[in-house]
Formats: C-alpha cells, sequence, structure tokens
C-alpha cells in the first residue's frame, strides 16, 4: 500500500511504527456550531482509512480531538447565554450522531479541558529549553529556533509572513512567533499554570493530545488542507523541538480537499455552508456518504443536489442489483459461493484502496461487479444453472464486501427492512398475482402492481419472474 505524505510530496509505501499495529491522529471539531458537509467529508475519509487498514490485518487506534475551548466557542455563548461547557457539549453531541448517521465507527474522541495538564507540561518544556519565551502571561514560540519551520507547506519564512494575516503584537520578537498560551482575559474560562491564568494556543493543543495519547512517530496525522499552514506547520515546529528531533513527530502527514459550494470552500467564516442536519433531512445518509466517497480523498469536492441525486440513482442501481439477485438466489435455496468470477474486481477494488485509498476507482471496481450480477439475471436460458447460481452467489458476496464492510454504505436502504411477515405476504401476492395473470385477468394484474407502487414496493417481471423491491 502507498499512501500520498504531504510532508515529502510523493507518494510512499506504507510502513507503520510497529508492526501489525497503526496509531493516527485527525485534527477535529471546534464545536461552536451545526456541522456541515465539509466537516463530515474528514471524518467519512478517516473511517475509510480504518476500515481499509483493518482489512489489511491492522489494529488501529485512532484519535480525534474535540477543541473545546475556544474564541468561536466564547462568542458563541455570549450569543446563546449558556456557558461555554454546554455550548461545546451540545454541538459535539450533534457531530457524533451525524457521523454515526452516515455510518462512521467512531474514534476515540478526547477534549482539550480535559488534559490542560499534558499540555501546560508541553508549554513549560519549551521555555525551559529556550525555545518559547514569555511576555505578560502570554507565551509564544520563537519560530526562528527551529530551521526546518516551513518544511511540511513547503514555503519559507519570508513567503509566510508576505501570504499570512499575522496579527501585529509588538511584544513579539518575530511577527510570525505564535501562541502557545494566552493570558485569561474578564470573563473568560481560565486555567491556573506557570504564566498565570489563561489558556492553551490552538496549535499547542493537537500536538499535546497526540503525543499523550499516541507517542512520538505515530503513523498517520491528517486534517483538511486548509490545516497545512499554519496549524500543522506550526504542530511540527513545537512537537520536534519538544522531542529535541530525536524521532519525528508523525511519519506520515493526510490532507483531504475541501467541499467547495459555487466554487468556494464550504465554511462558516465565508457563510457556504449546508448543514449535515439539513441536509440528512432531503437525502439519505447513505446517499451522503457516496456521494462523499465519489472522488479522491485529495480532490477538491463540489457540493451540488445535482451530484447527490446522481448518487442517489448510482446507489439505488447497485441496491436493485444485490436485491434482485438475492432474491433470485432465495428463490431456488441459495448456492455456494464461486468467487472466481468476482476475483479480477476484487484485486482491481484492492488495487484502487491500496493506491492512497482511491475510493472513486474502488467504486469503479464495484459497479463491474453489478455489471456481471446483471449479466447474468438477464439471461434467462443461463441464470437457473447451478454454476450461474455459484457464480451469482460469489458476486453477491463480493458486492457487499466492497460496499458494505469497506465503504461503508449498506446495501439496504433504513426504512426498508424487510420482516419475514412481509417477505412471505410478497411471496403470496405475486403468486396471486402470477395466477390472475394465468387466467388472462392483466388488468386485475396491473391493478395489483400499480397499487403496490403506489404504496413504495416495486414489482419487477424478468424472465426469471417476479422480484420485489421497496421503491
Amino acid at each position: 500500500m502507498v499512501i500520498y505524505n504531504t510532508l515529502t510530496r510523493r507518494e510512499e509505501p506504507f510502513t507503520p511504527r510497529q508492526a501489525g499495529k497503526v496509531a493516527m491522529y485527525a485534527c477535529g471539531l471546534t464545536p461552536q456550531a451545526p456541522a456541515h458537509v465539509g466537516h463530515m467529508r474528514g471524518v467519512v475519509v478517516m473511517d475509510i482509512v480504518q476500515r481499509w487498514l483493518e482489512q489489511l490485518g491492522y489494529q488501529v487506534d485512532f484519535v480525534q480531538n474535540f477543541t473545546d475551548i475556544d474564541d468561536k466557542i466564547i462568542r458563541r455563548a455570549h450569543e446563546e447565554g449558556i456557558p461555554t461547557t454546554e455550548v461545546a457539549r451540545k454541538y459535539s453531541q450533534m457531530y457524533i450522531e451525524d457521523a454515526e448517521a452516515l455510518g462512521v465507527r467512531l474514534p476515540r474522541f478526547v477534549k482539550v479541558t480535559e488534559n490542560m495538564d499534558a499540555i501546560i507540561e508541553m508549554v513549560q518544556r519549551l521555555v525551559d529549553d529556550g525555545y518559547a519565551y514569555v511576555v505578560d502571561g502570554d507565551v509564544y514560540f520563537e519560530v526562528n529556533k527551529f530551521p526546518e519551520y516551513g518544511k511540511l507547506s513547503g514555503r519559507s519564512v519570508e513567503e509566510m509572513q508576505a501570504g499570512a494575516r499575522i496579527e501585529v503584537d509588538e511584544r513579539k520578537r518575530n511577527p510570525e512567533d505564535f501562541a502557545l498560551w494566552k493570558a485569561a482575559k474578564p470573563g473568560e474560562p481560565a486555567w491556573d499554570s506557570p504564566w498565570g491564568k489563561g489558556r492553551p494556543g490552538w496549535h499547542i493543543e493537537c500536538s499535546a493530545l497526540s503525543l499523550k495519547y499516541l507517542g512520538a512517530a505515530f503513523d498517520i496525522h491528517a486534517g483538511g488542507m486548509d490545516l497545512i499552514f499554519p496549524h500543522h506547520e506550526n504542530e511540527i515546529a513545537q512537537s520536534e523541538t519538544y522531542l529535541h528531533c530525536e524521532q519525528p513527530f508523525a511519519r506520515y502527514w493526510l490532507h483531504w480537499g475541501p467541499v467547495r459550494l459555487r466554487q468556494e470552500k464550504m465554511s462558516k467564516s465565508t457563510g457556504l455552508v449546508v448543514p449535515i442536519r439539513e441536509l440528512r433531512q432531503q437525502y439519505e445518509p447513505a446517499v451522503i456518504r457516496y456521494f462523499l466517497l465519489t472522488v479522491h480523498y485529495r480532490t477538491p469536492l463540489e457540493f451540488s443536489y445535482e451530484r447527490l441525486d446522481e448518487a442517489k440513482s448510482a446507489l439505488e442501481r447497485v441496491r436493485t442489483a444485490y436485491q434482485r439477485a438475492t432474491a433470485f438466489l432465495r428463490e431456488r435455496g441459495g448456492a455456494q459461493p464461486d468467487p472466481t468470477v468476482a476475483e479480477p474486481y476484487r484485486q482491481q477494488f484492492c488495487d484502487a484502496m491500496n493506491h492512497d485509498f482511491n475510493t472513486a476507482q474502488a467504486i469503479a471496481a464495484a459497479f463491474e461487479v453489478v455489471r456481471e450480477i446483471n449479466t447474468r439475471l438477464n439471461a434467462p436460458e443461463q441464470a437457473a444453472q447451478p454454476e450461474t447460481l455459484a457464480e451469482l452467489a460469489g458476486l453477491l458476496n463480493a458486492l457487499q464486501w466492497m460496499m458494505e464492510t469497506v465503504l461503508g454504505i449498506s446495501l439496504h436502504a433504513p426504512d426498508t427492512a424487510r420482516s419475514e411477515t412481509l417477505e412471505q405476504l410478497m411471496r403470496c401476492v405475486i403468486a396471486w398475482r402470477q395466477e390472475l395473470r394465468s387466467r388472462k385477468l392483466y388488468d386485475l394484474a396491473d391493478r395489483i402492481r400499480d397499487d403496490l407502487k403506489a404504496v413504495g414496493i416495486i414489482l419487477e417481471d424478468t424472465p426469471q419472474g417476479t422480484l420485489w423491491r421497496m421503491g
């Protein structure tokens, strides 16, 4: 397997720190408003990464943080008239519920406010070692003390100064120096520290948390491309000076592209957002997840309702093939799966996932399986042959593994779970309708079909018999 490493700007073979185990960290949410589609892309991407690594036999320890104290949270608390702790709790819980709805297996969440000791200890060592300095209760990291600053983004300090919005503060030794600790302001939450009451700067939080829970040189550090500079650049500087550069902070840096709306990055700061809760009222979560996986994770994803509709139609084609074949096999007593026909597509799928988690190409492999299924179902003279039934069973197994196990997309819509009673009833209805047609009572048979369609049950007359599915 190869992964694109932002640090080296090339694809590299993946070799974990410890054989058989993978430790990975993703920069998480600042919970101060409902999550939008852009937030969901990151958590779905990392869910895919974890699922595939587990398929390769790795034991994965995935940690993600909540930045549960921040200027934005403080502002939101004032707006809503509730404590900052309640703001963070409320929007963190909404994010978790949204992620679970999209089929995400939750990472190990850690909170900034529950790990102040680790953060303060890291800042203190940086001060003691001469990499940071104290000014009026604030603590700043001195960028000039880290010669490799800029190695992640590939930009020099001078380029960063020209391109970044750096807050003017005459107390800082260099304009690009960044805050590790902020002195308390009246009315804001604060914690005791050697430099007086205050709270952490943004960048130090992820360094301290990832090192505390995963240790130095952990395998994968992930986040959105917008975090490469300054956040991840600053993380590297403070972490590798803290570690005395005896080993790297993180081994592979993985960054996903933004979700765009009208060619601009979806973000609260621009006002261009589509809240995931609103979108879930319009589309099944599995459709949203499918949409998020239709392009490679490093490619910007343009949001549109037309593309979501395309994703919905594509997923329906996959599900229809799966349900038709499942019903066809069930009616004939099943078959021992023959994996031979599906094997080339399994390999195509594996090759795609092993090439930097290319879900777009993996989905293409799944559609090849769908094509093979439909080809067999549409050949009435061969469909009932024992060898064809075995091939169908093997193809179904492959499709289920690809879509559900790896991509996390259910082949059954959530509102179409079929009870055994419904299964038995539909077998009776299909038999009654077939009896009507044998008596040439076609109008009545068609009326049954149309009435069922009106309540969301679709009958499909095929060369192999009548199949049904939920519409």
